[in-house]
């Protein structure tokens, strides 16, 4: 995916932020937060990339952590929703969980500069926003343990450590966001089955 196709991208995933300018500011701030870091990047800088004046910025948003956390938010809630309709799915344990680490490792594949933001800025968040959102993981987490805890009720998964296990596999998947590369040998859907035949064979006697 180019530079180009993967700004339409962005665009895409905030077509639910209006006005038109709030949803700049939120693309433009997904954008320098990535780049520079949150605690590096200034109220100016963002509203310099979405073509607004700073005053601008707060017409929309009355800080910089108030963005962040838009951006969280939206990303962990649209994490929880993939994962939540991966356990809920029709098919085997293996089935469900190979449907969730695929999904969810496009995602984080697919849009890597917003989950670059979303997963690795949670703690310039306000006491109060971070724990909103420390209750979606808490949800993202539920949601890929009630499928290993559903295989090895079955019998078909090997896991003596289900919280561990659980942990394990979404740092796997979220780990995507921080190394993807566009222009390398692998799409989005191919790191996504890659990585859900590596997490079946974690769970799965004699995979390994």
């Amino acid at each position: 995916m180019g530079v180009e196709a993967e700004k339409a991208e962005q665009v895409a995933e905030w077509s639910d932020v209006t006005p038109d300018a709030a949803r700049r500011l939120v693309t433009a701030a997904v954008e320098a937060f990535a780049e520079r870091g949150y605690h590096a990047t200034t109220t100016r800088d963002i509203a310099g990339r979405a073509g607004m004046s700073p005053a601008a910025l707060y017409i929309h948003y009355k800080t910089k952590e108030e963005l962040l956390f838009q951006i969280s938010g939206v990303g962990h809630r649209l994490s929880l929703r993939i994962l939540r309709d991966a356990a809920n799915g029709d098919g085997t344990p293996a089935e469900r969980l190979a449907e969730a680490v695929r999904s969810f490792v496009r995602w984080h594949a697919e849009h890597h500069t917003t989950a670059r933001v979303v997963q690795y800025e949670l703690d310039a968040l306000s006491p109060e926003h971070y724990a909103e959102v420390v209750t979606l993981r808490r949800g993202t987490d539920a949601a890929v343990r009630s499928i290993i805890e559903d295989g090895v009720r079955s019998g078909g998964f090997d896991v003596p450590d289900v919280p561990g296990t659980t942990l394990a596999v979404l740092s796997l998947c979220i780990d995507v966001a921080r190394w993807f590369n566009p222009d390398g040998r692998r799409t989005p859907g191919e790191v996504g089955a890659f990585y859900a035949d590596l997490v079946l064979r974690m769970v799965r006697p004699g995979q390994l």
